[in-house]
């Protein structure tokens, strides 16, 4: 980012990756920080902390007039402009298709890809205007191989990859980058992966918030077009196209059980998109 002033927003800035995602970008000279998700006192918290002027917006990204309560705080307190877009936001409910039904692909779906969508609607002309600029998209590793009880969760995910590329085309004529960030298993208050860290053979997959931080950053105003985190998940997407059936075995056998985990989601059965 050049030193003048660079007004980012981040969704799901309370905590895990939208946290340490407001850590990095505070780091950059010039840089304004919009922080966006549900829990207010977090968020106060968090914009009180940071060595850049950071504002905030309590609102839950599903509701009908969340877009415009955000353009408009842009509009107001930011002068409009906006350089970075980071939708991170996101939440999982496990569950069987037989079990959950359409209802559970329903929610996925309302906040992991309509809610990013209706947000870069409402603030993609101020990212035009604002050129160059950047929008980085968190879709997740499970957007390009699913395994059994994340299907809901990945089918969101796997729409969230198909927008990307093709927002990506679209915009870089205007000077707007498009990039694509693809967590694996990382340690966060909506994904803590306690199954996973307790056992020595599976702890060494987890990783951390800020590693994610990082490749976002990247992506960004880095201008590259997507990372995976950690690196080596992108293996398992390039195995799921060379070697399909080998990929279904494996993740359809008993060792996948391995990688099952619980989420906040589960525990609260409710979305908490901050």
């Amino acid at each position: 980012m050049e030193s003048r002033k660079r007004v980012a927003v981040v969704t799901g800035a309370s905590t895990g990756i939208g946290k340490a995602t407001a850590v990095r970008l505070a780091r950059e000279p010039g840089t304004e920080l919009v922080l966006v998700a549900r829990r207010e006192e977090l968020l106060r918290e968090l914009a009180e902390s940071l060595p850049c002027r950071a504002t905030y917006v309590a609102v839950d990204l599903t509701d009908a007039e969340a877009p415009q309560r955000v353009r408009s705080h842009l509009e107001t307190e930011h002068g409009g402009a906006l350089h970075l877009l980071v939708n991170n936001a996101g939440a999982s409910w496990r569950a069987s298709f037989a079990e959950g039904g359409y209802e559970n692909v329903r929610r996925h779906m309302e906040l992991n890809f309509d809610a990013v969508v209706r947000l870069t609607e409402a603030l993609l002309p101020l990212l035009r205007a604002s050129a160059p600029s950047a929008i980085v998209n968190v879709a997740s590793t499970a957007g390009r191989v699913a395994r059994a009880r994340t299907g809901s969760y990945s089918a969101s995910k796997f729409a969230l990859i198909g927008w990307t590329d093709a927002l990506h085309a679209e915009e870089k004529p205007n000077r707007v980058h498009v990039g694509m960030v693809l967590p694996g298993f990382i340690k966060t208050e909506g994904f803590p992966a306690t199954e996973l860290r307790e056992k020595a053979i599976t702890r060494w997959i987890v990783s951390k918030p800020e590693k994610v931080a990082e490749a976002i950053y990247e992506c960004g105003p880095g201008g590259r077009a997507e990372r995976y985190v950690p690196r080596p998940y992108g293996l398992a997407a390039a195995l799921r196209i060379l070697t399909p059936s080998l990929v279904r075995r494996v993740l359809g056998g008993g060792a996948a059980s391995n990688l099952t985990t619980s989420t906040a989601g589960d525990r609260e059965k409710s979305s908490d998109p901050g």
